[in-house]
């Protein structure tokens, strides 16, 4: 049977007691609709509670809560309990930390996410396989140091999940300061981006708003460490220095962050449109074309024109690796009027032609 994720948001009276007593409720009556709950998360600051039930469906889950206590939830996702596990680091109650009759749990499922991109460059590659060993056995060794759950990883990106945002900051910091320098020709070959959130959202995926805001930061703003202003804010409320006095971290303010969303959010939908340029790019977002050059060469060091042309590059450069056609068709497909233009452009950012590369 499939297995779910739910949230409940609880009123401020409600405590760890109160929710152990009302799981119990749920336990007792999960078989008449089918489910079995493993376990749940409370947040006592922010109220809210997450709990990981295998059912038929979701409608089971709702009824199951209704009759047990009329506490239905707010939301309902499919999951995988592997990787709610690397998140969330348990799938099951934890142990009793107390001589009490319940298991009083009080254990947030609020996580701060990293994302760590190593830029490949392409005609580096023999240099890339000799080094890329040992920087990922550096990388893995503090991470794990550092309490930081490694949810995903391939050649070039990690997915790290931290319950501390001062270790997931302070390892961001080691990585840049003594990772780095020994094993990358510069700094910018590396890129980390730190966000905040919880498992469930109104989006269809665990952490999807979290992640996606992390890559976004990680992928396409000009910083090697850039951090949400939530991480900034938590971590400033358990450190008396501020994160911001690092000249290693850019913070990004909540507007830039709505920038950020509202742009990729664009040329994610447009940007196989031959025709979508910086007119059109400005008009959907609803800036002058001054605002929107501004606004984007200060959170992404790029003008609007180089922004559009090196994510489809960027683009095609996954269709190229995945096999997903010729060069001809690739260059048409992600915006490109010209075969010859989109090979001068790839070379000029990638250092080789994209016929060399299919070859290599």
């Amino acid at each position: 049977m499939p297995i779910f994720m739910d949230r409940h948001d609880v009123a401020e009276s409600v405590s760890a007691e109160v929710l152990a007593e009302i799981h119990q409720e749920d336990l007792k009556i999960e078989h008449e609709y089918g489910c079995r709950g493993f376990t749940y998360w409370f947040d006592q600051k922010r109220k809210n509670v997450f709990c990981l039930i295998e059912a038929p469906n979701k409608e089971a889950i709702t009824r199951m809560h209704k009759h047990a206590h009329g506490d239905v939830p707010n939301t309902i996702i499919e999951v995988e309990p592997t990787i709610v596990e690397s998140f969330l680091g348990r799938i099951s109650d934890p142990e009793k930390t107390e001589n009490t009759e319940l298991n009083l749990i009080n254990d947030s499922a609020y996580r701060i996410l990293m994302v760590i991109h190593i830029n490949t460059q392409l005609n580096k590659t023999n240099e890339l396989k000799a080094i890329s060993k040992n920087l990922n056995r550096k990388i893995k060794k503090l991470l794990e140091n550092s309490h930081g759950n490694i949810v995903k990883k391939d050649n070039t990106t990690y997915l790290v999940s931290f319950k501390s945002v001062i270790n997931a900051v302070n390892s961001a910091l080691e990585i840049e300061s003594d990772i780095i320098p020994n094993h990358l020709t510069s700094s910018g070959n590396l890129k980390i981006g730190i966000a905040s959130g919880e498992p469930v959202t109104n989006k269809p995926e665990i952490f999807q708003e979290t992640i996606t805001l992390t890559n976004r930061m990680c992928s396409f703003v000009n910083a090697n460490i850039s951090v949400s202003y939530e991480v900034k804010s938590l971590y400033e409320s358990e450190q008396i220095h501020s994160i911001s006095k690092s000249s290693q971290i850019r913070v990004l303010t909540p507007s830039e962050e709505k920038f950020l969303n509202q742009l990729m959010d664009e040329i994610e939908t447009s940007w196989q449109n031959p025709e979508f340029n910086i007119d059109r790019f400005s008009e959907n977002l609803g800036y002058s074309k001054s605002q929107l050059y501004r606004k984007l060469t200060n959170l992404t060091g790029k003008s609007p024109n180089t922004f559009i042309r090196d994510y489809r590059l960027n683009q095609a450069l996954k269709l190229i690796n995945d096999q997903q056609g010729n060069i001809s068709e690739i260059a048409f497909e992600t915006g490109f009027n010209s075969l010859a233009y989109f090979s001068k452009c790839f070379k000029n950012k990638y250092g080789i032609l994209p016929s060399k590369h299919v070859q290599q």
